[in-house]
C-alpha cells in the first residue's frame, strides 16, 4: 500500500492509482448488477435514452462517489502512516476510516442528487425531493437493489487492500503461530468490518427514512 499511496508521491500518480482502484472495484459490479436485473441488459443494448441515462448516472454519481470515498481512505492511510509511523498509523486507520467513509458516502449522494435535480431535472427538478430520496435509496443499497448498492460495494472492494495492510500489521496476526490465522485472519476480520460498515449505513439511513415519513 505504501508503494501506491504515499504523501511524497506526485499528486497525479496518487489520483491515478485511486482512479484505477475505483474502476477495478466498480466495473465488475456494474456488470453483475446489469446481469442480475431482469430486462436491464436488453434495455441498455437497445441504446437510446435508457443507455444515456445509465451512463450519466454512473459517470456523474457512481464514479465520483467511489473515487472520493476511496481517495479519502487512501489519503488517511498515507497521512497517518507518514505522521504516526506504520504501527500506530495503521491502528488509527482502522478507527477513523470506517465512520469517515459512511459520512462521506451519504453526503456525496445528497450533494449529487441535488445537483442532478438542478442540472438534469431529475427528481422532478426538486431539490427537496432529491434530498428525501437519499435515505431510502441508501437503506436499500445493502441488498444490491439499486445502483447505489454497486457504488457501496465498490468502495468496499477498493478498501480491501487498505484494510488487509492495516490488519496484517496488528500484533495478533504478526505473532500468530498458525499460518492459517496469519493469512486468513485479516481477511475474515476485514469482511466483518465491512459488514459493520454496511449495517451501520443501512441502520442510519433506514432511521432517517422512517423519520421523514413520520
Amino acid at each position: 500500500m505504501e508503494k501506491y499511496f504515499a504523501l511524497d508521491m506526485p499528486a497525479a500518480r496518487f489520483v491515478r492509482n485511486t482512479l484505477v482502484v475505483s474502476l477495478l472495484g466498480m466495473v465488475p459490479l456494474l456488470i453483475v448488477y446489469v446481469a442480475l436485473t431482469p430486462g436491464f441488459g436488453d434495455m441498455l443494448l437497445g441504446g437510446g435514452p435508457a443507455l444515456g441515462r445509465f451512463l450519466r448516472q454512473v459517470l456523474s454519481n457512481g464514479l465520483p462517489v467511489v473515487f472520493a470515498v476511496n481517495y479519502l481512505g487512501f489519503f488517511l492511510f498515507a497521512l497517518l502512516v507518514a505522521r504516526k509511523g506504520p504501527d500506530r498509523g495503521l491502528r488509527l486507520v482502522l478507527l477513523i476510516d470506517l465512520p469517515a467513509r459512511i459520512v462521506l458516502f451519504a453526503l456525496l449522494h445528497a450533494a449529487i442528487y441535488v445537483l442532478s435535480a438542478d442540472w438534469f431535472g431529475s427528481f422532478g427538478g426538486s431539490r427537496l425531493t432529491a434530498l428525501r430520496v437519499v435515505a431510502p435509496t441508501l437503506a436499500r443499497s445493502a441488498l444490491f437493489e439499486n445502483l447505489s448498492g454497486v457504488y457501496l460495494y465498490a468502495t468496499l472492494l477498493g478498501a480491501l487492500p487498505l484494510y488487509l495492510r492495516a490488519l496484517q500489521g496488528l500484533a495478533v496476526f504478526r505473532r500468530a503461530r498458525s499460518r492459517s490465522v496469519a493469512r486468513w485472519g485479516p481477511v475474515l476480520l476485514a469482511l466483518m468490518i465491512f459488514a459493520l460498515f454496511v449495517l451501520a449505513l443501512t441502520t442510519v439511513m433506514a432511521a432517517i427514512a422512517r423519520w421523514q415519513i413520520s
